[in-house]
Parts: C-alpha cells; structure tokens; sequence
C-alpha cells in the first residue's frame, strides 16, 4: 500500500495519474465521499460519490480501511477492492490525507509506504489552487489556511518529496516504489528461490 499526501494543490492527484499509467503494477484505491462532485469529476473513477447516510452505513457495516473528514466532508477507503488487488499481487496507491494515513498505519504498517508532498512555497500553493478554479475564493482561503495544518504531519511520513517540478517529482515516487519492492520481505518466493540457488551450487 503506497500512500500519497499533500496539502490541496500541492500536486499528488497529477503525480498519481501519471504513476498509475506509467506503472501497470499499481492500481488507485478510489475512495468513497460524501462531498459533490466537482466538474469534470467521474463516478468510480475519481470518487464514490455518495450522500451522508449511505456513507454511515458504510461506516457502521466496518466497510472502511479508514476514514476521515475533510472540510466538513467525509471520506473513506473500501476494503474490498484494496484486499483483492494486494491479494492479486498489485501495489495499491493512495490519495488520502494525514488523518487517513494515521489510521493506516495502525492497521497496516507492515505493508504500508507511505510518501508525503510539499509544495515549494506557500505562494506557489496559492497560485496553483487559485488557477485551478474548480473552488470559489473564500475555498481557497479556507484550504490555504488547512494545509498548514496538513504540513506539520510531514513528518509521521517515510518518504518526502518537493514538488517543484512534476516529472522530478514522479521520477522520486516511481524510485522509492522500486527500492521498497525489492525490500527482501516483499519478494514472494524469494526464499524458496534462494533455498534451490543454494542446492543447486
């Protein structure tokens, strides 16, 4: 399970996007919300939208990997699809935030890397959800002034990343998915391999 957090508009959406079709081993975990959909936003594909009371139905039946609200809207991860890709071999990613990733990792810490984003500076921050216009102006402010509060978790993460620029960015992602697939835990049937290496010498 591979965990990518950021402020809003610090890029993890876009570096995701780009992991995920570069890399055909990884598969999104697409969380379920109770917000509305933004423009352009698909159902399924961006998020599960659904409203308040099927969301604590959800939460009641323990569908939940994790959950947390953000900006007075809830979030959370289903177990289903994320057990069944581990189960098939894939590493899944996930958009979440430090509240989500607190709750994984005391559930999941064994098989859990988890990557935190920050922007290059608080103006650029602001630049970039400002240029996004899907918010209106009193949004921005409102997330500008959350990801300071994002920002102080930078460090419960394994790995950090500056996102001054997107392909160094996912090139640093893609290097740090690679070294924790090789980590010796990791590699299924890496023992038995080294038991008939040995046999056989």
């Amino acid at each position: 399970m591979l965990v990518l957090s950021s402020p809003s508009g610090a890029g993890k959406t876009t570096i995701a996007r780009a992991l995920l079709e570069a890399d055909a081993g990884v598969q999104m975990s697409v969380s379920v919300t109770s917000r509305e959909p933004r423009q352009g936003e698909t159902d399924g594909e961006d998020y599960h939208f659904v409203d308040a009371d099927r969301f604590k139905s959800m939460l009641d039946q323990d569908e939940f990997l994790e959950w947390a609200v953000v900006f007075d809207n809830s979030y959370g991860t289903p177990k289903e699809p994320v057990e069944s890709a581990l189960a098939k071999g894939l590493d899944v990613l996930f958009d979440i935030d430090w509240q989500g990733t607190e709750k994984l990792t005391k559930t999941s810490q064994k098989d859990l890397v988890t990557i935190f984003l920050l922007p290059p500076s608080a103006s650029d921050l602001q630049d970039r959800l400002t240029q996004r216009a899907q918010d209106p102006p009193e949004i921005v402010q409102k997330r500008m002034a959350g990801a300071s509060n994002e920002i102080q978790h930078w460090d419960d993460y394994d790995y950090v990343v500056v996102n001054r620029d997107v392909e160094e960015s996912l090139a640093a992602v893609r290097a740090i998915l690679d070294a924790e697939r090789h980590k010796r835990d990791r590699q299924v049937g890496l023992a038995e391999f080294v038991r008939k290496l040995q046999h056989d010498l």
